[in-house]
């Protein structure tokens, strides 16, 4: 095993008081909880031919041939929520009756099944259980009459699972139940993937299957079992690591290939370094990651069309109504999170905090707690959200899992130090102190920070990639008449890591940090008159109004937008191209700051001036209700 320096502190740690962050977590928490468990067991139940007079499984996704996937993601998200400072008491309570509910029940269907085998897609054939796993190996793929994925919908069963067996505190017994399975399956995987020969084996890593090879290195460092292990490697697809590895931008190895086909394999491939010290397999996680945020990623942090990536830099010609597909996101972030523990690169944060805000936070009605499926960077599009119990999508399941640990990230811990990552209101506790974090980000450009207990580490405050003058730092303890003011130069060396505040600190410190911002532009590389906007961490959109916001089908029953329409009142044009009033489209871009006008509201928005527009913009996580417009094209 691989001990990185860096680690993340429990979500039992961090409490969010971000009103919007509070509140998306007791959406997310309210869905988990209305939903009922027996509905999401009944396809495992079939499975394991466990009859149960009345229960009916859910629809949508949960009724067909993936059937199943979203309980693995119901399971982990019911955990995170659990171990959340955020939930209460009452709240804890349902989420452990769910999540012990759930253990019980795939317990059950084990024992009745004998082969140490769960799944509970629909049956299409009750003598052969495994039918689906039998036509991929054969490339029989057909999604709605022969086999939709299975590995992948087993992979999401065991990450419920590791969650659950990473339970912590006094669950002994729940975490021994988990394990049981965990180590069950893992032995009727390995009797699977050590039958195949090279054709087959060629065959099953060509269709999806998530990040099996994650979830069983993972599960070897529970089990110890060798037969885990090999099981895992047998999940590493090299030919696609060589590609990646040997791949120079413009290459295009990742033309029409499936996005969240492969990011988890890389994930996967994160793990095992982790697990077998094989620098390979961190070698293809950082060759991969390079040539999707390079090449293949928007101002937001968001990919693929659906669902596909294009061509190395052709990003404009993929802008649609379906592009950023929220799965992708969810997977991109635990593979960034992953290399910065292996790496310390900060670079990697301050992208986890880009797609976080831009991509996640985005991806969630706050009024109905319901997530997305793409978002759309075609302008004049609006966003669309899953409902309750008849969709069910993979970015339904993803979407429980991101709002039920949307603290995971923000503090983190080395040995003698510990890491304020994230910018927002949140309270802290652990290693015997706690940090309270006060902040006005991104509307103003203060975090207050105040100490509670005798806090003995240093005090790491990454420097965020958006801070556009040095950062000034107030240090005022209890005892002081003079606080300590310290200028950091975000042009030091230092900068590509923290800023270090050397401790101790005592009780009632506080520490204030001032982060300036400004407007910043970036352009498409093709079509550099293309244009979206930030403001410090986040992206800003034009706020389109909510006229004829109709929606179709795309897929198998994802909900989309249907047309695009930007009002004539907003563009003359009534298109997404602006015409500036004087100088070049690259003069009025390095002016910008004197274009985007703040307009004097309580709410963070601005005026785009000095063209022949009429665009209010706006934080863009925050937009639910109408249309708006990320990118721009600009002329003279």
């Amino acid at each position: 095993m691989i001990n990185t320096k860096y680690t993340l502190y429990p979500l039992s740690s961090v409490k969010l008081t971000d009103p919007y962050l509070a509140n998306a977590f007791e959406k997310e928490v309210r869905y988990l909880t209305s939903l009922n468990p027996e509905k999401l067991l009944a396809g495992f139940y079939e499975t394991a031919g466990i009859k149960k007079e009345g229960l009916t499984r859910y629809g949508g996704w949960e009724n067909m041939l993936i059937g199943g996937h979203t309980l693995g993601h119901y399971l982990a998200a019911c955990v995170y929520a659990f171990e959340s400072a955020n939930s209460d008491k009452v709240q804890k309570e349902k989420l452990l009756s769910i999540i012990t509910h759930i253990i019980n029940g795939l317990k059950e269907c084990q024992d009745a099944l004998g082969t140490g085998f769960i799944f509970g897609a629909i049956i299409q054939d009750k003598n052969n259980v495994e039918l689906q796993f039998d036509l991929v190996e054969e490339g029989k793929t057909d999604i709605i009459k022969e086999s939709w994925v299975p590995w992948y919908t087993l992979h999401k069963i065991y990450e419920g699972l590791l969650a659950v067996v990473k339970l912590p505190g006094n669950f002994e017994s729940l975490r021994e139940n988990a394990l049981q399975i965990l180590s069950s399956l893992s032995d009727w995987t390995y009797g699977r993937t050590s039958s195949w020969d090279e054709k087959t084996h060629r065959q099953v890593l060509d269709i999806e299957y998530g990040g099996m090879n994650d979830v069983l290195f993972d599960t070897y460092t529970f089990t110890n079992n060798p037969k885990h292990l090999e099981a895992a490697w047998a999940f590493v697809d090299k030919q696609l690591y060589d590609r990646i590895i040997n791949a120079k931008p413009g290459d295009n190895v990742l033309n029409n290939i499936h996005a969240n086909t492969t990011i988890p394999k890389f994930v996967g491939a994160v793990q095992g370094y982790y697990v077998t010290g094989n620098e390979y397999l961190l070698q293809a996680g950082v060759a991969f990651w390079k040539l999707v945020t390079e090449c293949h990623t928007y101002i937001t942090g968001g990919n693929s069309e659906w669902e596909h990536f294009g061509l190395d830099y052709v990003l404009d010609k993929e802008r649609t109504n379906c592009n950023c597909e929220t799965c992708n996101v969810y997977n991109m972030l635990k593979l960034t999170m992953l290399l910065f523990k292996a790496t310390g690169n900060k670079n990697y944060l301050d992208w986890y905090e880009k797609a976080f805000i831009n991509q996640i936070l985005s991806s969630q009605n706050p009024e109905t707690g319901m997530t997305t499926y793409f978002q759309s960077m075609a302008t004049g599009y609006f966003k669309t959200y899953g409902n309750p119990t008849d969709k069910f999508w993979c970015c339904t399941g993803t979407g429980m899992e991101n709002f039920a640990k949307l603290g995971e990230s923000f503090f983190l811990k080395t040995d003698d130090s510990v890491i304020i990552n994230q910018f927002f209101s949140s309270e802290f506790k652990g290693d015997g102190f706690g940090l309270t974090l006060n902040s006005d980000i991104p509307e103003g450009n203060t975090v207050s920070i105040t100490v509670s207990g005798e806090c003995k580490k240093n005090i790491l405050i990454r420097v965020p990639a958006w801070a556009c003058k040095d950062i000034h730092f107030c240090i005022t303890t209890p005892d002081s008449s003079h606080p300590q003011k310290i200028n950091y130069s975000i042009n030091d060396d230092k900068a590509k890591t923290f800023a270090v505040l050397e401790g101790p600190f005592t009780d009632g410190t506080v520490i204030t940090a001032e982060i300036p911002m400004k407007v910043e532009c970036s352009s498409l590389p093709d079509n550099k008159n293309v244009y979206g906007f930030t403001y410090g961490p986040v992206v800003l959109s034009a706020a389109l109004g909510s006229d004829d916001m109709e929606t179709t089908m795309t897929g198998v029953a994802v909900t989309i937008p249907k047309d695009k329409f930007i009002p004539k009142n907003k563009i003359s044009s009534g298109t997404d191209t602006i015409k500036i009033n004087f100088g070049t489209v690259e003069e009025f871009m390095s002016d910008i700051n004197n274009h985007m006008i703040r307009n004097n509201t309580d709410d963070l928005s601005f005026t785009l001036k000095d063209t022949d527009s009429n665009l209010t913009f706006v934080t863009h996580y925050k937009q639910h209700k109408q249309r708006y417009g990320i990118y721009f094209e600009f002329t003279v």
